[in-house]
């Protein structure tokens, strides 16, 4: 696989959706019901969102698991995605790479229609970039629209991705292979008030939630579910690569999958935190934040 069109032709034997036609033309022709699109796109750069030395293939899978993550937590359903590929240069990591992204796309049913490759620079970092389209529920649960009164909750552990004292992955197999709560946020949807994933870490994404909706959110440290024992609540709750699902829901309602209470949100601004119902300060770092 040592150029455009090798990759290409291995590209195809993923692309069957029959709105692919075959990579043959510059675009796909996608036949939709009635109702709203979910759009995203995400990309990862080498040396910032995956270690050099990470597996290909893992690289593959996260790359659709982080953008089916952004469509779980619309509570939307997979239709198809489109791939922007920098050719490495290395014809098996290009390999591994297709063959973990393949992985991906058939366990969690996103075909694949179409997009670009490029050749980079010698010696470039790779940059690989895939857009996801999914179909919306009537109820798109926005990051908008958590209101006063509403309580907050999780799906899943926190910070088992998350590095510790030794700078490795504290569960390597949740760090390289993440899991998209696809059926979690479509059974969610429908009731949630806001939804996104946690994806830079607990804290900074529940304060992102809170200044986009304009309300207060409290959370209880002591409430946090931790993905591994003896985790620290303040440093797992500031890891990134968790994609759990973080959502709020009306005051009085049970969500309708396994989830944990962890806060509330009130008239107010801005994030606090509670330990033992005492107010605990913030940390100086939230979590991951691109360019910091």
């Amino acid at each position: 696989m040592p150029d455009e069109f090798a990759f290409l032709s291995a590209l195809r034997a993923i692309a069957t959706h029959p709105a692919a036609a075959g990579l043959a033309d510059d675009t796909a022709l996608l036949d939709v019901a009635a109702g709203r699109l979910v759009l995203t796109s995400d990309t990862m750069v080498e040396s910032v969102h995956y270690r050099a030395h990470d597996p290909a293939d893992s690289i593959g899978w996260k790359l659709a698991a982080v953008n089916l993550s952004d469509l779980a937590a619309k509570g939307a359903a997979p239709m198809g995605c489109l791939l922007n590929y920098a050719l490495s240069g290395d014809a098996d990591w290009d390999r591994a790479f297709l063959a973990g992204l393949n992985d991906a796309l058939t366990r969690f049913a996103m075909p694949l229609l179409g997009g670009d490759t490029v050749a980079m620079p010698q010696g470039a970092p790779r940059s690989l970039t895939l857009a996801a389209i999914g179909q919306a529920q009537p109820n798109v649960p926005l990051r908008t629209g958590a209101h006063p009164g509403d309580t907050l909750w999780v799906t899943g552990g926190i910070g088992g991705a998350g590095f510790g004292p030794d700078g490795e992955p504290r569960d390597l197999a949740r760090y390289l292979r993440p899991t998209p709560r696809l059926a979690e946020g479509q059974a969610i949807a429908a009731l949630a008030t806001a939804m996104m994933d946690v994806s830079d870490g607990l804290l900074i994404d529940a304060r992102r939630m809170a200044e986009a909706s304009g309300v207060a959110i409290a959370i209880d440290l002591d409430a946090i579910p931790l993905a591994l024992p003896n985790l620290d609540p303040i440093e797992a709750a500031t890891a990134g690569d968790d994609y759990e699902l973080l959502f709020t829901l009306p005051a009085h309602t049970a969500p309708p999958v396994p989830a944990t209470r962890i806060g509330t949100a009130s008239a107010g601004i801005g994030l606090t935190l509670t330990s033992n119902g005492a107010p605990v300060p913030l940390p100086d770092k939230l979590g991951y934040q691109h360019g910091g």
